[in-house]
């Protein structure tokens, strides 16, 4: 069984967002998805099974709910701290993008609907793209590698910022854990789509052990 993940930050000094929404966005909305995963799952082959299994295999509401688990996750991991980037990740930003933060931002403000704004490490390709997913859609699902993700569910900012989406990733950009993103992009590059399982295994090991920490995957 999955148990939520804490918070890896204090939500009451934030800076992207109130322990108010902390309350209902990590208390209630990610706390559902694990409990519903976790009772889709039970009693079933899929009980002791890796979360990045069962998202990548899985179909309709159990995949829905896998994906969610992930992507709040992942989401957490980007707003824990504001820090630097990496001058690694700085030359490819620059290398790869025109204006990485004004295409970013653009391309998270004008989704319709539901979902998430991601930038991506394409292995095919060795270079990094921005993506947009509908729902609890992730881009893991098409071959790249997370490597910062921004929530433009209206959940994740109508507490604190109402229906001002841009004001919220603004807000967002100027607080990224750049640091963590710096990592991800460090083991994108040497283990491509296994650094998505390192990263879900250690916060979520399967009964048999996860990855042993020797891989990276604690950034």
């Amino acid at each position: 069984m999955l148990e939520l993940r804490n918070l890896p930050f204090d939500p009451n000094s934030n800076a992207v967002v109130s322990k108010e929404a902390c309350d209902y966005h990590h208390g209630k909305h990610h706390q559902t998805y694990v409990n519903n995963y976790n009772n889709l799952t039970k009693d079933s082959e899929l009980a002791n099974a890796s979360l990045y299994d069962v998202r990548g295999s899985a179909q309709g509401w159990l995949f829905n709910n896998a994906a969610q688990v992930y992507n709040h996750d992942f989401y957490w991991d980007c707003i824990a701290k504001k820090s630097d980037k990496s001058s690694e990740l700085e030359a490819a930003l620059k290398s790869d993008f025109k204006d990485f933060k004004a295409e970013f931002i653009n391309s998270a403000t004008t989704l319709f609907g539901a979902g998430w704004t991601w930038l991506v490490y394409n292995p095919n390709t060795s270079k990094l793209e921005i993506k947009n997913t509908s729902n609890a859609a992730t881009p893991v699902t098409d071959g790249l590698v997370p490597l910062l993700l921004v929530d433009v569910w209206e959940h994740a900012y109508y507490i604190d910022s109402r229906n001002a989406r841009p004001a919220y990733l603004e807000k967002f950009y100027e607080n990224i854990n750049w640091d963590f993103v710096s990592v991800a992009y460090e083991w994108a590059k040497k283990e491509g789509l296994k650094s998505v399982k390192f990263y879900i295994d250690e916060l979520h090991p399967v009964a048999s052990g996860c990855c042993g920490g020797g891989c990276g995957c604690s950034h």
